[in-house]
């Protein structure tokens, strides 16, 4: 018998089974939050690999880390990351968690900065 999967982690899958229906090639802009901090990487997922990262626990961030305030910083710096690897256009995936608070300004600061998705 198997482990348990656990309610967030059904939701998790089943916010990226629907990303992969829409995605068309595009990367991910995947957003994880805890507490403390805010955490957000332009993935791509034919490569398999991390195109751009910001979080809060970046050297060059000061301030708190587990508030809205940060969580617009983080959304301007990965969005002046994935533009500077070459990325204009993602699949924001929210990993389960509401779009509201932290999670929703990161995205409407990635979008403002330049990012559409």
């Amino acid at each position: 018998m198997g482990r348990k999967i656990t309610t967030d982690e059904r939701r998790k899958q089943r916010v990226r089974r629907q990303l992969r229906k829409v995605a068309n090639g595009r990367a991910r802009l995947s957003v994880f939050r805890s507490s403390k901090h805010i955490y957000a990487q332009v993935i791509d997922d034919l490569a398999g690999r991390t195109l751009a990262s910001a979080s809060t626990k970046d050297k060059d961030f000061t301030g708190s880390g587990g508030n809205v305030d940060a969580a617009g910083i983080i959304g301007k710096q990965i969005a002046e990351r994935a533009k500077k690897a070459g990325v204009e256009t993602v699949v924001f995936d929210r990993g389960g968690y509401i779009y509201h608070g932290r999670v929703k300004a990161l995205a409407e600061a990635a979008r403002e900065a330049g990012l559409s998705f």
